[in-house]
């Protein structure tokens, strides 16, 4: 696949560096928030290919590898004027080579459903996004900010709970963002990432084994937030969307994480927002 594809007067090449401001341009067209800033996060720690109509940019895809034994496809966009044509099928096919034996995780969108389920994906869980204008929020006594000498705990702990190593993640998330934790004795018992994206902020991943820790975890950063624009997705099924819409982050959509290749994939934890790489954030 490192070679280029002919396919009519389109052509799938390595997604580089000089194709950043062209996938900007096509995403703010799709609606998204992302920044230039958010995709050179995202592709920096990914593989990806483009569709280019000339020099125009006019389809994207990224595989970001956990490890070699997981990874997240993402941030699949079709120019308008292309799709209907089995472009976003082969940007997609073109990703999933590059994962090789690696499971493959994604978010879809209901029109995306449909091919990633003929292309070997199965719906796990739906994931809920909310966002909006922060209101005033209680800050909880048992959370706290902790520092980059927590990082190794955090990857240990998350490795646990996503079921693959996502270190150069978290080493960016280190740079790019702030951590927040709930401590049990010496230890991190669950925590939550904050960082800069679209208009706003962004909160995830959050790793927590209950309910109530992740409701803190979150009341917690986002009592620093007031009056600023934040985006949390989190599983339909943690019972915390009347939590965000109290505190001023409303419904505003959702997808459906799916999974190929998944045998032996860990039971998702309470809360496990992955807010990197997926349809809709990365």
């Amino acid at each position: 696949m490192d070679e280029l594809l002919q396919t009519e007067s389109i052509v799938l090449a390595p997604f580089e560096a000089h194709h950043l401001d062209g996938a900007v341009a096509l995403s703010r067209a799709a609606g998204w928030a992302h920044r230039r800033e958010d995709w050179q996060l995202i592709w920096g720690l990914s593989e990806g290919r483009v569709a280019l109509a000339g020099d125009r940019v006019v389809g994207t895809a990224l595989m970001t590898p956990f490890g070699d034994t997981c990874s997240a496809i993402n941030m699949i966009i079709v120019d308008e004027s292309q799709r209907g044509r089995g472009l976003g099928r082969k940007l997609t096919t073109a990703v999933l080579e590059l994962a090789g034996d690696r499971e493959c995780r994604l978010t879809a969108t209901s029109d995306g459903l449909p091919l990633y389920e003929k292309l070997g994906f199965v719906a796990t869980h739906k994931v809920v996004r909310h966002l909006g204008v922060t209101g005033h929020v209680d800050a909880p006594a048992n959370v706290e900010w902790i520092g980059s000498a927590a990082l190794r705990a955090i990857k240990a702990l998350d490795r646990v709970a996503f079921g693959a190593a996502r270190d150069a993640l978290y080493d960016v998330l280190a740079k790019e963002g702030k951590f927040a934790a709930i401590r049990h004795g010496d230890g991190i018992a669950a925590f939550a990432a904050t960082r800069l994206f679209g208009k706003g902020e962004v909160v995830g991943p959050v790793v927590a084994a209950n309910g109530d820790d992740a409701r803190d975890l979150l009341a917690f950063i986002l009592s620093g937030k007031e009056g600023r624009v934040v985006r949390i997705d989190i599983p339909e099924e943690s019972g915390l969307s009347s939590h965000l819409e109290e505190w001023g982050l409303l419904h505003d959509g959702g997808v459906v994480a799916m999974a190929r290749h998944a045998g032996g994939r860990p039971q998702t934890p309470a809360v496990q927002t992955f807010c990197l790489a997926s349809q809709a954030v990365g």
